[in-house]
């Protein structure tokens, strides 16, 4: 029997694992081409809160970064965080140009169609929960580099990762007044 309730805790939403996330989406990139992140044509696909904090750490490299959103108001802040903007349903024109695609949106972005558009040179890699947003057996069809990196937190900085978990459940807590 438990003497307090038990909250559910949502780990994908905290805002401290986008730092690990983003750290480990750009090891990827680094160990799996053969170009510098510096001068790299980048584009990220979603303007939340991973997709904010890997722009920041992309264009602190030196990559020459566009962020794809929906909302006008994600515009304004890529473009006022010195970013290219570019709407989501216009990525067919930008992707066959980038050196690297980061997807952070759970849902099918990089379909049949797109992906047939993409150089085999480009690097893809999808950040986001299940189901992705990768046709990866599409990709895998046209021979294109796709990395689904899933647990990136975890897998990046294990010690990180379990202080932001515990500080997480320790702050929840507090709030519902366990603690």
């Amino acid at each position: 029997m438990y003497f307090f309730k038990i909250y559910p805790i949502k780990i994908h939403d905290n805002i401290a694992n986008t730092v690990p996330t983003a750290e480990g989406a750009l090891a990827i990139a680094i160990n799996e081409t053969p170009f510098t992140i510096h001068n790299a044509n980048c584009l990220v696909l979603g303007y939340g809160r991973v997709g904010k904090v890997l722009c920041h750490s992309l264009s602190m490299l030196g990559a020459t970064v566009s962020a794809a959103a929906r909302k006008f108001s994600d515009f304004a802040w890529i473009k006022a965080n010195g970013y290219t903007p570019i709407h989501i349903d216009d990525i067919a024109n930008l992707a066959p140009k980038c050196d690297i695609i980061f997807n952070t949106i759970p849902k099918l972005v990089l379909g049949k169609e797109l992906l047939h558009k993409i150089e085999n040179r480009t690097l893809i890699i999808d950040l986001a929960s299940k189901p992705g947003g990768v046709d990866f057996d599409t990709a895998k069809e046209l021979g294109l580099n796709v990395i689904w990196a899933l647990s990136l937190p975890g897998k990046t900085a294990p010690l990180t990762s379990g202080r932001i978990i515990s500080e997480s459940i320790l702050n929840i807590l507090t709030e519902k007044g366990v603690v």
